[in-house]
């Protein structure tokens, strides 16, 4: 009988990987370890990873890059959770002769956490928890969301699930992406306007776009600035789509009310990065789709795919293939 295929998973923070998929169907073909801590150093991962042919990537928490493809000769499977990843260059992998695979997930739980950080923000949830713990009490007023209005940047398929529940609490909701157009924002349930409109007008900013190279930065300086002084910025979508010094400047200097921030140009954050201690923050470790029912998903989905990578197919590929 052939040696079990080495597969490793990484990045499995909670260490909850194993508990949360029906890894028992690989038993006796795989050999399956899991890591818990990040590893950031390229040749610290590429000893890591030596003589697995099948490795298990959690989002964009580790970056695959051409160079660290052409590192990983025992590599013939890679398989991300989500159906695209920007941190995976799936051209050098088909080059490579690596299979990139993925696998499905959960609708809008991004959506839940966004709303659980706008209203952690505007009433001071973390501060009154701390000081209430402290033997303390009542330090804050907080901000309604009735008759304040939401701006949404961008409306897709996250952005605009934001709508109904802006509704329920009686905001007003306006929205702007590139290429928005105004028949598509009312069905959605919002109003299109221009991007200095949302940014000057909006009492709460979230973020709902993809990160690209033309979206990087897409709230820089300029966008901040326009921000009203009692206005919140929010993002669960990706660090890059905001200038952080920018944002770090208008929160020092009490340009804006606040800002809750789930995602960051470097993950996980550095332990001496300037957000963990800028004032009127929540910051949550990028936990968008760090959900049971959606881990339940992904890991189901990723057995799926090493299955059918062992009998010679492919599931949900991603590289170019048959």
């Amino acid at each position: 009988m052939a040696d079990p295929v080495r597969v490793v998973v990484l990045d499995d923070y909670q260490q909850v990987a194993l508990a949360c998929g029906p890894w028992e169907r690989l038993a006796g073909r795989c050999d399956v370890r899991t890591l818990a801590e990040h590893i950031e150093d390229t040749d610290t991962l590429v000893a890591a990873l030596a003589g697995a042919p099948v490795v298990v990537a959690m989002r964009e928490r580790t970056p695959f890059d051409a160079d660290r493809l052409g590192r990983l000769p025992d590599l013939r499977l890679l398989v991300t959770t989500g159906m695209a990843n920007a941190a995976i260059d799936l051209d050098a992998a088909a080059a490579n002769g690596i299979v990139v695979c993925g696998t499905r997930g959960r609708g809008t739980h991004t959506v839940e956490l966004a709303w659980g950080l706008i209203l952690a923000l505007l009433r001071s949830i973390p501060p009154e928890d701390a000081r209430i713990r402290a033997g303390g009490w009542q330090h804050t007023l907080g901000t309604e969301l009735q008759g304040a209005t939401l701006g949404l940047v961008g409306l897709g398929r996250l952005g605009s699930a934001m709508v109904p529940v802006a509704r329920a609490f009686r905001m007003e909701v306006i929205a702007w992406s590139q290429n928005l157009e105004a028949a598509r924002a009312e069905a959605a349930g919002a109003r299109a306007v221009g991007k200095d409109e949302l940014f000057t007008r909006a009492d709460v900013v979230s973020i709902h776009y993809k990160l690209s190279e033309r979206s990087a930065g897409i709230v820089g300086a300029r966008e901040i600035g326009a921000m009203k002084a009692s206005a919140y910025l929010v993002n669960t979508s990706r660090g890059p789509l905001v200038d952080t010094g920018a944002l770090l400047r208008a929160l020092h200097d009490g340009a804006i009310a606040g800002a809750a921030l789930d995602v960051y140009d470097r993950e996980p954050l550095p332990a001496d990065d300037p957000l963990r201690s800028a004032p009127r923050t929540v910051l949550t470790p990028h936990l968008g789709y760090v959900t049971r029912e959606n881990y339940a998903v992904f890991f189901a989905d990723v057995v799926a795919d090493i299955e059918a990578w062992l009998d010679g197919g492919a599931e949900r590929r991603l590289t170019p293939g048959p």
